[in-house]
């Protein structure tokens, strides 16, 4: 059922955004018609996952220019909406690339803004799903196609974190359409359990047989022998292969490493952002502390307590066994970084960009 569903949508005047707070028990779609709504919609994780959030963005372009259009906005004051669409979260790289994408085609009109933004989706579907299949290959390939595998994740990556499909949910479903997943342990993620409400959910849907875990319980799944490999997604990926992450991931990686089994990032070419030499260089976005000290309004700390709530962690290069795009798998931690093989990303194949397509070639 999620191969079908779009977090994200265009539907002639507006979005329509999947709300993603009320999930699992309640789906509802919000319709978005101005760009405030949507600031605040991005910012409250009504639509979250990198992917998903670049898509919307890039539709958010034409929102502003229809909203100026209705209040006599000018020139500039067009140009300050969309900015203030592009700096909604600050560490996805995603929205600010989809964002200036779009952009770029503004002085043509609406038509060509839509048109943008419209390919802007496409491509990441397309993306996805040739990452969910260089990931199967290069996993089956590096732990073994003799038995079915078992495979951990950490917080959403599927289709509702992207434009459709997904990206390291998208590998565990091409796995599960393989005949080869034997189960899937999903993180719950703190602090908003977008493990739990959301991938949970997807993996419902797809019939996928699943445990739901705490965050704290990942290393020890993993140093039991309980996982073959984790699988997990990325909001950005510097040029030495650092990659920022939900917050909880650098902990997966680092029992990965100690158990010797694969620790691998799926995400678009879009999520790797070359401008930014290392992980020290990635902002790291504090959300409100109420999300660790409250649970649904119930004050759950003491009074005198503060906050600590980093959204996002930063996972080291050489902690990366392997990096999947929809070119290929870069071995990040055996020296192929994306600095070195993705500067050409736009022109290149995997392939003649000298990444691992997972099938041995």
């Amino acid at each position: 059922m999620s191969q079908e569903l779009r977090a994200v949508d265009w539907t002639g005047t507006g979005l329509a955004l999947i709300d993603q707070t009320l999930l699992p028990h309640r789906t509802e779609t919000m319709h978005v018609q101005d760009v405030d709504t949507l600031v605040d919609a991005i910012q409250r994780l009504v639509v979250r996952g990198a992917p998903a959030i670049g898509a919307a963005g890039a539709y958010g372009v034409a929102l502003a220019l229809l909203q100026g259009e209705r209040e006599g906005w000018t020139d500039d004051e067009i140009r300050r909406a969309v900015a203030r669409i592009r700096e909604a979260r600050p560490t996805a790289v995603n929205l600010m690339v989809c964002v200036d994408r779009v952009t770029g085609r503004l002085p043509e009109g609406l038509d060509a803004v839509l048109e943008e933004a419209a390919a802007v989706q496409r491509e990441d579907v397309q993306a996805n799903r040739a990452m969910g299949a260089h990931g199967a290959d290069w996993l089956l390939e590096r732990v073994g196609a003799d038995r079915p595998l078992r495979i951990l994740t950490h917080c959403n990556t599927g289709a509702l974190a992207t434009a459709g499909w997904g990206t390291a949910l998208g590998v565990i479903r091409e796995l599960h359409a393989r005949g080869l997943l034997e189960v899937v342990y999903a993180d719950e993620t703190r602090p908003l359990l977008q493990g739990s409400r959301l991938t949970a959910w997807e993996l419902v849907q797809e019939g996928i047989p699943h445990y739901v875990q705490a965050d704290g319980a990942a290393a020890g799944t993993i140093l039991r022998g309980e996982v073959d490999a984790a699988v997990v997604g990325a909001d950005r990926i510097a040029a030495n292969g650092d990659t920022a992450n939900k917050v909880g991931t650098v902990g997966i990686a680092l029992a990965c490493a100690d158990a010797g089994i694969p620790f691998l990032v799926a995400a678009p070419t879009t999520t790797v952002d070359l401008a930014t030499k290392t992980g020290d260089d990635i902002h790291i976005e504090l959300r409100d502390q109420a999300e660790v000290l409250e649970w649904a309004g119930l004050r759950t700390a003491p009074a005198q307590s503060r906050g600590h709530n980093p959204a996002f962690d930063v996972t080291p290069g050489r902690l990366v066994t392997g990096l999947v795009t929809e070119r290929g798998v870069l071995e990040v931690s055996a020296g192929q970084v994306p600095g070195e093989y993705l500067r050409d990303a736009g022109t290149s194949t995997g392939r003649d960009a000298g990444m691992s397509t997972g099938t041995g070639e």
